[in-house]
């Protein structure tokens, strides 16, 4: 039996299309009766393939996973955004639905880390809405701890982020 092979690499142009349509379905399936649906959709929207190129041609650090030649997830990453005393930050870690509860996004979170540390980035940080379990409970078991919150409003709605962080 052979198995297929999982290869996390740096995100290229050629990667928008297939970057675009996970956004779509990962936001869709992670967000959905969380954010207001009108204003998902134009968040949805903004994320062409157009607006990934421009991301990844102007140096947007952002890993894709890989299987079979199909691209499932990805982790966008950098210097931390925020004034909290940890340098490197997770922007966005997302997998297809499919995807997802398959360890994938460990081999991701692991990767992004890898390279926070070899950019000499102490600490880690990154924000997840507090109604987004799956997401709470992934950078749990991950060893993150809540260190702070924050609200969004988005279309009327007051939605809480919480940051997790790894020292």
């Amino acid at each position: 039996m052979k198995t297929a092979e999982i290869t996390i690499r740096k995100a290229v142009a050629d990667d928008a299309e297939a970057l675009s349509a996970l956004f779509c379905e990962s936001w869709q399936q992670a967000y959905c009766g969380i954010i207001p649906h009108l204003h998902l959709q134009r968040m949805i929207r903004q994320r062409t393939p157009a607006w990934w190129t421009r991301a990844i041609t102007k140096g947007e650090r952002t890993l894709v996973l890989e299987l079979a030649g199909q691209i499932g997830g990805y982790v966008s990453f950098g210097k931390n955004r925020w004034p909290l005393p940890y340098q490197g930050e997770i922007y966005e870690l997302y997998l297809l639905p499919d995807y997802q509860g398959l360890g994938f996004g460990e081999h991701l979170f692991e990767a992004c880390r890898h390279q926070l540390d070899q950019r000499k980035l102490k600490g880690l940080i990154v924000w997840a809405l507090f109604d987004n379990t799956p997401a709470i409970d992934f950078y749990w078991r991950r060893g993150g701890r809540p260190i702070g919150r924050t609200f969004d409003k988005i279309g009327g709605s007051k939605l809480e982020k919480i940051a997790f962080a790894w020292g």
